[in-house]
């Protein structure tokens, strides 16, 4: 018999808890497979069975929480302890569980048939304004008229603003807007042209109006979650971020300072260089690299918002450690890049994909949650302007980049003229610990950052 037992899992962990047992007692298990899910204050991770044989005896439930060096399990040779007869008839329930689900699916087979001899009703219904619109059509004999005039543009195109047939560019934009087909539009206008009047009258009709609420109802048409009207207990990572969201801010003073940065020319970069960035590095090149870079080489200038304060002292960091944000089904979790001021564009941007799926899967270590110094999180790659995200102590900042949107704004040329341009502009908010940082502070760092991104002068940090 061998004990299988809760390891260290990063130096300042010392409890875990069990969330799930992926083996059961009577189980084969081999060397190094995966034997049971551990929650930590750190990082949720799958337990390897240190050694072979058959799953003896689970000591420590789901949900238990249990200090390092606890006894997890028993793995040996024979069968198994009595527990794991009544387990095996337990996975049969979910299987007769199965059928319903095909019964809820069939009935609405039946429904889709109904809908179909609805359609044909409004064929008829549509084509009555056809014999209406033929008595339009004698104004024809004015085309001839066109040809002689060939040689003047001007008339030309003011004979065929006469034909009824003709709509002008706003009627036929309003109609656009609003739904509404023109081939099934009368006309009232000067011979049976259609104006503006006609479209508003055929748009606040019952079928255009069923036409224009139809594809907006299905473009914002939302899946009911199956999370309504249930309760559920937190995970152990919710708990602790709950705890750390709180204690940090009430143990400091926050507040946010936001500016708008023009990213037009890191924009036009990663245009020109990123068939060859993906084709070297095998990652794409966002946004991102660029920003965690920006961000570091400015912590190098002003250390006080790298910096934690330890009772009535303020460290400063000798390193630029960037934590960033990385969203997951289990929660918010803050892998770290270390000496980010002293990496190229192709050494973040690895990092950022590989420490970014690792985090998804479960597979990062705990000691790479640990240590930032810093953190940054892209509040806008789900498409927010900007936010103002918390500080979580011992830090002492984090800047959170809003989406980077196109946008009409003012511009100086080489001679001082200003002009308005199409410009990608973006929104940096950074919120800081107002005990030891200062707007002015503040100010200074983000504009810093801002100069950096701004100039756009990027090529020798490429990394290839």
């Amino acid at each position: 018999m061998s004990e299988v037992v809760l390891p260290a899992l990063g130096e300042s962990v010392t409890e875990g808890t069990v969330t799930r047992w992926l083996k059961k007692v009577g189980d084969q298990v081999q060397i190094d497979e995966p034997l049971v899910e551990v929650s930590t204050d750190k990082v949720d991770t799958e337990i390897p069975s240190p050694f072979a044989g058959t799953l003896q005896q689970i000591m420590v439930q789901e949900d238990e929480t249990v200090a390092v060096g606890a006894v997890l399990a028993i793995v040996g040779e024979g069968a198994g302890s009595a527990p794991a007869a009544p387990e095996a008839p337990a996975a049969a329930p979910a299987e007769v569980a199965a059928p319903p689900a095909p019964i809820a699916v069939t009935p609405p087979a039946p429904v889709a048939p109904v809908a179909a001899p609805v359609a044909p009703v409004a064929e008829p219904v549509a084509a009555t304004p056809a014999p209406v619109e033929i008595p339009v059509a004698p104004p024809a004999p004015v085309a001839p008229v066109a040809a002689p005039v060939a040689a003047s543009p001007a008339l030309v195109t003011q004979v065929s603003e006469s034909d009824p047939s003709y709509v002008t560019p706003i009627v036929r934009k309003l109609a656009s807007d609003m739904g509404v087909d023109l081939s099934k539009v009368r006309g009232t206008g000067v011979g049976g042209r259609i104006r503006k009047e006609d479209i508003q009258a055929a748009g606040s009709g019952a079928g255009s109006s069923a036409s224009v609420t139809a594809p907006k109802a299905a473009a914002v048409a939302l899946t009911p979650s199956p999370l309504r009207g249930t309760t559920e207990p937190m995970s152990r990572l919710r708990k602790v971020l709950a705890e750390r969201a709180v204690a940090s801010m009430q143990s400091s003073a926050q507040l946010t300072s936001v500016v708008e940065v023009d990213v037009t020319r890191v924009a036009q970069l990663r245009a020109r260089v990123q068939s060859e960035f993906t084709a070297k590095t095998g990652t794409k090149l966002s946004f991102m690299p660029f920003f965690t870079l920006a961000a570091a080489e400015a912590l190098v200038a002003h250390p006080k918002i790298n910096s934690t304060v330890e009772g009535e002292n303020i460290v400063y960091h000798p390193s630029e450690n960037i934590s960033f944000a990385v969203d997951t089904e289990r929660g918010l979790l803050t892998p770290v890049i270390r000496d980010a001021a002293s990496l190229n564009l192709s050494q973040i941007a690895q990092q950022i994909s590989d420490l970014a799926e690792r985090t998804r899967t479960n597979q990062l270590k705990p000691d790479e949650l640990s240590g930032g110094t810093f953190t940054l999180t892209n509040t806008g790659s789900r498409g927010a302007l900007f936010d103002t995200p918390v500080v979580f102590l011992p830090q002492s900042a984090i800047l959170g980049t809003g989406i980077v949107a196109k946008r009409p704004a003012v511009v100086k040329d080489v001679d001082g003229n200003e002009t308005i341009a199409i410009r990608s502009l973006v929104y940096l908010a950074l919120s800081y610990d107002h005990r030891i940082i200062d707007g002015a502070d503040a100010s200074r760092y983000l504009m810093a950052v801002k100069a950096r991104l701004e100039d756009g002068n990027f090529e020798a940090n490429l990394g290839f």
